[in-house]
């Protein structure tokens, strides 16, 4: 075995399988620097800088005044970013908070934004009006786990006024003790009613609700060292409360894991909605309601690949959409905005990660890689 499959396998079995040889990160000093006539997008569409110069942008979420508060992973910051001047770009940019703890997860109610760290969540009231001078976060939860192996979460606030936090795998591959990892749970707005919603999910950092009949649907990471092409990444469906999709027994629906699989059927669990290619890494997922994009794209499913770490060819580093049918059935999964990656050099210089949407209809993808903001949209 190669010296580096094996520090891989080494590593994993430590409990230690991360980002071991990640692309190497790049600078862009300007958007001069960044080559965004290299994305590729359907004809009538385009993309500009949005914003830049924002460390390891990560998820994202927009009030309804217009701020867009954006978290982080690896720096442990938070921002909020306006367009005071309606170009369409950012022209300020504030720091919230600083030191936090994997602060990855954004989510905005009732003038309040709520941040999830590894173990807590935390929320700095009446944000809006305190930019230039934030106060002290006021701790709503507490208990989550510490383990940082996939602790990094995205939060969202349902259509039951609940504030929804995944606790993801604290391993590659792992029976765990507590049930409260590989789930999704809900907590209310004050940080009371704890509930493992979903179960079996091995580490999901994007869910969304369906706009018509509002079911939860969630991205989810295939786990790693089963090869190049095993197992599929994972869009999920949850048609109802209390569903298992199938970590650590089983992936992409019809896979048996090699330690686990004996344990459990396959048949078991809820299969996922569409297999994603293997090792993609999908974070964000939206569905379109927005009126910019033409009438095809309405209510279908896009989702942020934020790219492979550990394959011997990477993929992903793209923004991908998956076409549902009038009974919500995947028929389709096609790209809709790549060039991230160099394929044929099998080089990268951008990672989305997260997406939002302007109320113009226009699409903003978070890159945690470049330090950067995009707007995509479609013009006739």
């Amino acid at each position: 075995m190669p010296f580096k499959s094996l520090l891989l396998v080494l590593c994993c079995a430590l409990g230690a399988c991360g980002n071991i040889n990640p692309p190497k990160p790049r600078v862009f000093t300007n958007n001069s620097n960044l080559p965004l006539e290299r994305i590729k997008l359907p004809e009538g569409f385009k993309i500009h800088l949005f914003a830049e110069g924002i460390k390891n942008a990560r998820s994202m979420c927009l009030s309804p005044s217009g701020v867009l508060f954006v978290g982080t992973r690896d720096n442990g910051q938070v921002y909020a970013l306006k367009d005071t001047d309606g170009d369409l770009k950012v022209d300020k940019t504030y720091v919230l908070a600083k030191g936090l703890n994997m602060p990855n997860g954004v989510a905005f109610r009732d003038g309040d934004l709520y941040i999830a760290e590894v173990n807590r969540i935390i929320k700095l009231v009446n944000i809006e009006s305190k930019l230039e001078s934030p106060p002290a976060p006021v701790v709503v939860y507490d208990k989550y786990p510490s383990e940082k192996h996939h602790g990094w979460k995205y939060i969202a606030f349902g259509p039951d006024g609940k504030l929804y936090v995944p606790v993801g795998a604290p391993c590659n591959i792992c029976e765990s003790e507590n049930e409260i990892f590989n789930s999704i749970t809900r907590i209310n707005p004050d940080g009371t009613g704890l509930e493992i919603v979903q179960k079996g999910v091995r580490n999901t950092v994007g869910f969304t609700w369906h706009p018509d009949n509002k079911q939860l649907w969630f991205t989810d990471n295939g786990r790693d060292m089963l090869g190049d092409d095993l197992p599929a990444c994972e869009l999920n469906h949850a048609s109802a409360d209390g569903q298992h999709f199938g970590y650590p027994y089983c992936h992409q629906g019809d896979y048996a894991d090699p330690e686990f699989g004996k344990k459990r059927n396959c048949s078991d669990f809820v299969a996922p909605a569409q297999k994603l290619g293997a090792h993609v890494a999908p974070l964000g997922i939206e569905f379109y309601t927005g009126n910019n994009f033409p009438k095809k794209y309405k209510n279908q499913v896009f989702i942020a690949e934020h790219g492979s770490w550990n394959r011997s060819k990477k993929s992903g580093y793209r923004i991908v959409m998956v076409t549902l049918d009038d009974q919500q059935k995947a028929v389709d999964y096609q790209p809709f905005a790549q060039g991230w990656l160099d394929q044929s050099k099998d080089d990268v210089w951008g990672r989305p990660v997260d997406m939002e949407f302007l109320p113009d209809g226009s699409m903003l993808v978070s890159d945690d890689y470049a330090d950067a903001i995009y707007r995509i949209y479609y013009e006739k």
